[in-house]
């Protein structure tokens, strides 16, 4: 994979750098996030196949990487809540350690992503499956598919969690 030049992303990082921090600062209300996810985008920027030099509209292309960048923030933060609100609803002799914890987020973060890459409708049908308990025909009725085609999605997303799975056992040396 070819990246931008190091120059060229030099010259932008030093030419929009700190418009960049103030957008972001602006949009999240904390200059120290800011200042993360604009050095997020320089370091997205390095490993693009796109030739910085030959960028017309840098500010609108750094604005492009740096939302993404900004809407996987709180997309995380969204799960971070959402998971902190169910340990506050468990049992206090139930305690988890700070290490579990970062286990578990970093493996709903993981879920999340992959989830996300699957196309609308099988997400939807896995969701619908797994958070609202729905069987296949009740699915298809919603999504306005057959009770097959819930099937499909239902697969394809089944697949993509065993990967996650494998890919953690991989990580752990079991696979």
């Amino acid at each position: 994979m070819s990246s931008v030049p190091s120059s060229a992303v030099a010259s932008l990082y030093r030419d929009h750098l700190g418009w960049l921090r103030t957008l972001l600062c602006r949009r999240l209300g904390c200059s120290e996030t800011a200042a993360d996810l604009a050095q997020d985008t320089f370091v997205r920027l390095l490993h693009r196949d796109r030739a910085g030099a030959d960028l017309r509209e840098p500010r609108a292309y750094l604005t492009r990487i740096a939302q993404g960048l900004l809407a996987n923030h709180w997309r995380r933060q969204d799960i971070e809540r959402a998971y902190l609100d169910a340990l506050r609803h468990r049992s206090p002799a139930v305690a988890v350690s700070p290490e579990e914890r970062q286990l578990v987020l970093e493996t709903l973060y993981r879920v999340d992503a992959r989830l996300s890459a699957l196309p609308a409708r099988a997400r939807q049908a896995f969701l619908m499956s797994r958070l609202d308990g729905l069987g296949y025909r009740a699915i298809g009725e919603r999504l306005g598919v057959s009770e097959r085609m819930v099937k499909k999605y239902m697969a394809r997303a089944m697949l993509e969690c065993l990967r996650l799975v494998d890919e953690g056992a991989d990580e752990e040396g079991l696979g």
